[in-house]
């Protein structure tokens, strides 16, 4: 059987960790998280990362996987999700795909795009010898280069024509296969996919700004100068410390921001990562819930057992207001 998996997303400090915790006390689950930030060790503040005692409660997997000094792609992620949901189904447990990477989605949804980009010399060279050929004489070189494209294009679709033989040319490697390649990234499970969205932007922003006082307050400032002591090799520059409100952290331990404006940006900065959450999520197949409705843990509870037994999500499930 095909494994199934359900995936909850929705933008920082919408009450996805809760509203996985609150799963576990229903269904057997297990959790994958879906953020690219828990994957460090020792970020345990300002990534609001689960804590042992709420990762005793259920599997979780993904979490302190590697040292901020280390990298960690999109391509990583969806083989190591692929691979865990898959054991998680043979174990018997729902795998539960929780967090708000949302290029992480996209990716486990579409699969990766592995093609170069463009490169205006080569292009200009290319221009050139169309003008002096014509295109139907690069679209029979791009035929004896990559077949499987070239059949698929008109012979003066100057635009395809000149994007395929640019990659073919750039890479080594036919347009093709690195496509054909790039989808195979994409998810090898079924799911049920929720967002969490606000109801109300100010709620979200409410909760936002509770949330990093609530961080300051657990010694998020010390947090940061720790890693720096730890991790000789960290920099501002990883992605890591690129992080939401690690980098404003940092930037205020090197004495370029005072306490007051190191919080004013960290709570500005977590408000732009929300907002770009949500216009992914318009983007994604999925069905959106209101983060602010009172009855939506029993909501999701009756969604997850209606489509573990077969059922298709009742629309009124859905969130159709704005957000």
């Amino acid at each position: 059987m095909t494994p199934r998996a359900l995936m909850l997303m929705g933008p920082t400090a919408s009450g996805k960790t809760g509203l996985a915790l609150a799963l576990a006390e229903h269904f057997d689950i297990e959790i994958v998280s879906v953020d690219s930030a828990l994957v460090y060790r020792d970020m345990d503040i300002g990534t609001a990362k689960p804590t042992l005692a709420e990762r005793a409660r259920c599997p979780h997997h993904l979490i302190d996987i590697i040292d901020p000094t280390e990298a960690y792609s999109a391509a990583q992620f969806c083989e190591a999700a692929n691979t865990l949901v898959e054991a998680i189904c043979r174990r018997g447990r729902l795998p539960v795909l929780v967090g708000g990477t949302m290029m992480y989605y996209k990716a486990l949804f579409e699969g990766l795009s592995d093609l170069p980009q463009a490169d205006p010399a080569l292009r200009a060279q290319l221009d050139a010898e169309a003008a002096a050929e014509g295109w139907p004489a690069l679209h029979r070189r791009l035929a004896s280069l990559d077949p499987d494209t070239a059949v698929r294009l008109a012979p003066n679709d100057a635009q395809r024509i000149q994007r395929a033989l640019e990659i073919c040319l750039l890479t080594g490697q036919t347009m093709s296969a690195l496509t054909a390649r790039g989808k195979a990234a994409s998810a090898r499970f079924e799911s049920l996919a929720l967002a969490l969205v606000p109801a109300e932007r100010a709620w979200l922003h409410g909760r936002i700004a509770e949330r990093f006082g609530q961080m300051l307050e657990a010694g998020f400032i010390d947090e940061v100068a720790s890693l720096r002591r730890l991790y000789p090799g960290l920099t501002p520059e990883l992605p890591s410390m690129r992080c939401v409100g690690y980098r404003q952290a940092w930037a205020f331990l090197d004495g370029e921001d005072s306490y007051d404006d190191f919080i004013d940006k960290g709570i500005a900065a977590t408000r732009q990562l929300a907002k770009r959450q949500l216009t992914w999520t318009r983007s994604l197949p999925v069905i959106p819930l209101n983060a602010q409705a009172p009855d939506l843990a029993d909501s999701l509870f009756g969604a997850v057992e209606g489509w573990q037994a077969g059922h298709p999500a009742d629309p009124a499930l859905a969130y159709t207001g704005p957000f």
